[in-house]
């Protein structure tokens, strides 16, 4: 699988965590889209339909782990490789995102390279 062929949502309330992220995976040639919040998340997954979801656990409103359930008992999104990302790693955390339903778990911040080597992986299950 080609890395342009590849599509990623990353869901972060953080703006400049999402800039890098989406100038990063799109250097690499990926076709990313972002949101800030569970509910632009969900508005953008009706129309776009990405193979990778990068997804902060600390969101306001509906957090990570709650969106991340609530996107497994959907049928339209229920397949999707979900990597839980945050910068508030506490102990626990990386079993709770698998409990909520995630694929995999990193901790913030994530290089570059990692960010992308991370998506391959995933992508390529």
């Amino acid at each position: 699988m080609t890395p342009t062929r590849i599509r990623v949502l990353v869901v972060d309330d953080n703006p400049t965590n999402l800039r890098l992220a989406e100038f990063v995976l799109r250097q690499a040639g990926f076709d990313v889209r972002i949101a800030h919040s569970a509910r632009e998340a969900r508005l953008t997954l009706a129309d776009f339909h990405p193979k990778v979801v990068l997804m902060d656990l600390q969101l306001p409103e509906v957090d990570g782990f709650m969106l991340t359930r609530q996107l497994r008992t959907d049928p339209a999104t229920s397949h999707l490789c979900i990597i839980a990302m945050t910068a508030y790693a506490m102990s626990g955390d990386a079993d709770r995102a698998r409990e909520a339903g995630c694929d995999g778990y990193a901790a913030k911040p994530v290089s570059p390279m990692d960010m992308i080597s991370i998506v391959q992986r995933y992508a390529a299950r």
